[in-house]
């Protein structure tokens, strides 16, 4: 059984409580290897790492730090079969998703950072003949990335890689029930040149780990993705200590269909917005409203398309579901499922634990569900479910379904299928969404910014605006 270790001043190291968690495959359920049980101790070390290193990496030219994030990025390619394997293992998710999606966003997270550090200029404003004024941008010092268990490399290097760029020494936790790409991604890291110290990662729970982060007085800033809960709980612990805080949280997303819609291209789509990775995406589109004419259409064929879904063993090619990552989750899944039928929902299809045969027939399975004739502020239409759940409801018109879209505490993603620009134009303005897709889904530019309104976080991510949170702006004044 594998031990996985912590990854501190460039050496894979045992927690010093020398505890360890198990980690289970979801797909079997059952124990595949074991997770540092680390806490406070681990991470000050960490710290102290990344502190001797932070000289040295902030002052290292651009370019020489971009090569070795390019290094990083091929390597992460080159390993591709490996690490997608790792992570199907460790989610549940089918193979050729991890495959196709995550372990490429990964290495294209790197790619893009080291390529956009070489491209990040400062400003100047001149005052006529009196004086000129510039802006530098300057690494923060030991920053600190907490990444969830949905897309475990993709998200942990979407935060790691700009803070890398940008010159900072990072420490990384990434969570407990999907911690092997993390593990991996050391002996990756490692390989491509990176010194000791640069990035640290630390294993374990996030009461443990992830406070002992949140109050360390030496970690300037922290990014974090995961439930609004504990974004709360890390604001609460951060904010007194004036940490610089990126909180992307949950959400419970609209989907907006309109009868003129280039339908065949519509369901196909939202085919894939409801249950890709089992639904366990915070883009995830959960709460589906579509146009009185073309409701029960709608219905009829999103229902068979849903049913024709192929849920089974991971490894298998043809598998486009797969396991739900833990028992707590799946539990939790189907307690809502249970609500929806007290809250008199009508489930059309799914919606029940799975045995799938052979290997896996011990794994935590559900069969993808669509629920409709609930109303919109039940709690199963409130509250974020995070799999493969989604509701239907018709709508008459633009402000009842604006009302609907907004009627929720989040706002995270909004999907809008309409062949009427105006109309587009005009609902993208209105909902209250941090990210707008029109006739798509997931279709992402990794140059333009990525959060959410409301509950669904603060501050965003990608781009400028990565590099600009972990960098310090320093204005200087020379008089002419």
């Amino acid at each position: 059984m594998d031990a996985i270790k912590n990854y501190i001043n460039g050496e894979l190291v045992a927690p010093l409580s020398n505890q360890y968690l198990d980690n289970f495959n979801p797909a079997i359920g059952e124990v595949y290897a074991q997770t540092p049980d680390s806490d406070e101790r681990d991470v000050a070390l960490a710290v102290e790492a990344a502190e001797r290193a932070f000289f040295m990496w902030s002052n290292m030219p651009a370019e020489q730090r971009s090569r070795i994030l390019m290094r990083i990025a091929d390597l992460i390619e080159h390993n591709l079969e490996r690490l997608a394997e790792a992570e199907s293992i460790d989610t549940g998710k089918p193979i050729t998703v991890a495959r196709t999606v995550d372990i490429p966003r990964a290495a294209s997270n790197f790619r893009f950072f080291a390529s956009a550090i070489m491209h990040h200029a400062s400003e100047a404003h001149a005052m006529e003949s009196a004086a000129i004024n510039y802006t530098l941008r300057q690494p923060l010092g030991v920053v600190a990335g907490i990444s969830p268990w949905n897309l475990p490399l993709y998200l942990f290097t979407w935060k790691i890689a700009p803070a890398l760029a940008a010159g900072n020494c990072v420490i990384g936790k990434p969570s407990e029930i999907t911690p092997m790409t993390a593990y991996l991604l050391a002996e990756v890291c490692n390989q491509a040149g990176l010194p000791p110290g640069v990035l640290n990662i630390v294993h374990g729970y996030g009461h443990k780990v992830g406070s002992a982060i949140s109050v360390h007085p030496k970690i300037s800033a922290l990014s974090f993705t995961g439930s609004t809960r504990t974004g709360a709980e890390i604001a609460r612990l951060a904010a007194p200590l004036f940490k610089r805080l990126s909180l992307e949280l949950g959400g419970k997303n609209p989907n907006i269909i309109f009868a003129d819609c280039k339908y065949e291209e519509m369901l196909q789509t939202t085919l894939r917005s409801s249950f890709s990775n089992q639904g366990q995406i915070c883009l995830c589109g959960s709460r589906i409203f579509v146009e009185r004419p073309l409701y029960e259409k709608f219905k009829t064929d999103f229902v068979a398309a849903t049913q024709a879904l192929h849920l089974g063993d991971p490894r298998n090619e043809d598998t486009q579901l797969g396991a739900i990552v833990s028992e707590a989750h799946l539990q939790k899944i189907l307690s809502y499922l249970a609500l929806a039928r007290e809250e008199g929902g009508e489930i059309l299809c799914g919606g029940k634990r799975t045995i799938v045969p052979g290997r896996c027939q011990k794994g935590w399975f559900v069969e993808p569900a669509v629920i409709a004739n609930l109303s919109p502020d039940c709690r199963t239409n409130q509250e974020e479910i995070f799999g493969p759940v989604v509701t239907i409801m018709p709508f008459e018109n633009e402000e009842e379904v604006l009302n609907y879209a907004n009627a929720t505490s989040y706002g995270l993603a909004a999907t809008i299928w309409t062949e009427n620009l105006t109309r587009a134009h005009r609902l993208a303005n209105r909902i209250q969404s941090g990210i707008v897709w029109i006739n798509c889904w997931m279709l992402r530019d990794l140059r333009t910014p990525f959060g959410g309104m409301k509950n669904s976080g603060m501050g965003r991510e990608g781009g400028w605006e990565a590099l600009r949170f972990f960098t310090e702006s320093k204005n200087v004044c020379v008089k002419l």
